[in-house]
Formats: C-alpha cells, sequence, structure tokens
C-alpha cells in the first residue's frame, strides 16, 4: 500500500451530503474554534467604544425609563399591581436575549462569507457561538435586573418571587433554541433573497410589540389574546415575569406550546442550513 492509503484521515469533507446529515458530533471536535468565537463576539464589538461593556447596563436601564414614562406615565397602562420599573425591565431582560439570538444568527452567511471562503470548519459553530456570547449579555443584564429586584424588595414593593424562578435556565433554552432555529433559517433564505436582511430589524420590532413587554397578557381578550398567545415568546416572557413577580400564572399548555415551535423552528433551520452551506458561496 501507498503512504496515503495508509494515512488515516480526522476529516473528511464531502460536496454531497445527504438531507438529515447535521455532522453536530463535528462541533465538539472544534470546540476551542467555537469558545474563540465566543471571546471574539463579546470582546471586539465594544473594543473600540469610550464606554465598552457599559453599554450592556445602559441600554436596558434607558429602555426602562422610556418605557415606564410612555406606557406607564402617559398611555396608564396597567402592569398587574407590580412595580412598572421591574414589570418592563423583566420583559426587556427577557427579550433582548432572544432578540440578540435572533438578529445575530439571521446574517451567519453574509457576514462571515470571507472566512467561509477561506478555511473549513463547521459552519454552525458560528450561529452557536453567537447564542453563547449572547448569553453572557444577558447575564449582565440579568445581574442587573436581581439589583433592581433586591432594591424593590427591600423597600416593601408588592410583588411575590416563587419556586419558578428555578426554571430560568429552561427558560433560556428555550427561547436560545427558538432564536437559533429562526435565525438560522432567514440566514439561509438571506443568501438568495436579501430583501429579507432588511426586513429584519423592522421584523424583530414588531414581534417585540406582539409580545406582553409593555403590557400584560391579561388586558388581552378575544382575538388579540388569540394572536398574543401564538407568539411563541408570549409564554415565556409572562412565565419570566411570573416566576419573578408574581401576579398571573404559568400555563403549562402555552410553555408546551414554545417548546414544540422550538424544535419545529430547530429542526426546519438546520435542515436548510445543511443544504445552504454547501452552496451559498456562490449566491452570496
Amino acid at each position: 500500500m501507498s503512504e496515503m492509503e495508509n494515512e488515516e484521515w480526522t476529516d473528511v469533507i464531502q460536496s454531497q451530503t445527504k438531507w438529515f446529515d447535521f455532522h453536530l458530533d463535528q462541533i465538539w471536535q472544534f470546540r476551542d474554534l467555537l469558545f474563540l468565537f465566543v471571546k471574539r463576539d463579546f470582546v471586539a464589538v465594544y473594543k473600540q467604544t469610550i464606554l465598552g461593556p457599559l453599554w450592556f447596563f445602559i441600554q436596558p436601564i434607558f429602555s426602562t425609563i422610556i418605557f415606564t414614562v410612555i406606557f406607564g406615565t402617559v398611555a396608564k397602562i396597567p402592569t398587574d399591581g407590580m412595580p412598572p420599573t421591574l414589570f418592563y425591565m423583566a420583559g426587556i431582560t427577557a427579550w433582548n436575549y432572544f432578540a440578540d439570538c435572533l438578529n445575530r444568527t439571521s446574517t451567519t452567511f453574509t457576514a462571515n462569507a470571507g472566512i467561509f471562503g477561506k478555511v473549513y470548519f463547521p459552519r454552525m459553530i458560528v450561529p452557536l457561538s453567537n447564542v453563547i456570547s449572547s448569553l453572557i449579555k444577558f447575564g449582565i443584564q440579568f445581574l442587573l435586573f436581581l439589583v433592581f429586584v433586591a432594591f424593590y424588595y427591600f423597600k416593601g414593593a408588592s410583588f411575590h418571587p416563587n419556586r419558578w424562578i428555578f426554571f430560568t435556565p429552561v427558560l433560556l433554552l428555550i427561547m436560545a433554541g427558538i432564536g437559533l432555529g429562526f435565525g438560522i433559517i432567514i440566514s439561509s433564505l438571506t443568501t438568495k433573497y436579501r430583501d429579507l436582511q432588511y426586513l429584519m430589524g423592522f421584523g424583530v420590532q414588531l414581534l417585540m410589540y406582539a409580545t406582553p413587554i409593555v403590557y400584560p397578557l391579561s388586558i388581552l381578550h378575544g382575538k388579540l389574546r388569540i394572536i398574543a398567545l401564538l407568539n411563541p415568546m408570549t409564554p415565556i416572557v409572562e412565565t419570566f415575569k411570573y416566576a419573578f413577580l408574581g401576579g398571573g400564572g404559568v400555563n403549562l399548555m402555552h410553555l408546551g406550546y414554545s417548546v414544540f415551535i422550538m424544535f419545529v423552528l430547530l429542526f426546519l433551520g438546520l435542515l436548510l442550513f445543511n443544504k445552504i452551506e454547501k452552496s451559498f458561496m456562490d449566491t452570496v
């Protein structure tokens, strides 16, 4: 046998694969690269800014102030008896993680075309790194939210944290799954239909107002309530608010719907991503 025939290959790159060959095992083999991308995403974004990581705190604080003034003071939208500041910050904290996952994964192919065209590695590592680095950002904003919760708690404000707090990691997993699945679907379609890239910002903003962040689900009735519950983020945000602030309750059937949508989006996203990554350089 020749020397090449005796050599054992660690990676085999194929131009044609089956629809369900996701090769997820390769992600573990490239885990060091995954962590490098996470570090790059977290450090590079604010490296040349004056305030740096302080922007992680500024954004939710300013959003909370604006929502409190406009929706709480001017529009006088009720918050189910909870302190308006905590009500809005809870919704913003949960929503920001989902929106960040969705926005960043939706540009996977177009934003990283230069890297993808030069070297091979499992392309799924890039959207996964976005989800993980967004989790770090969420952790910082979540700590800020907990500081406000503690402040209002010792002031004697009327809200009631409960044992659903321990369900928070599961809520994060569901949000990450929905954001990742939806994001890689958009990213895959954007390689051919660039219009989706311009619609993303508007679409995410519109979806935020279709989620009970600036208003409680309890004020919606009839068709409006049905439409809100069709949004898979609604049960997640409602559960997050209930866990830390009380009021309302948790509907396991609605949460089950969110989990179902997560699996559907992840499956369709992986399916589409797996096919597009082989030929996207011809269209990007």
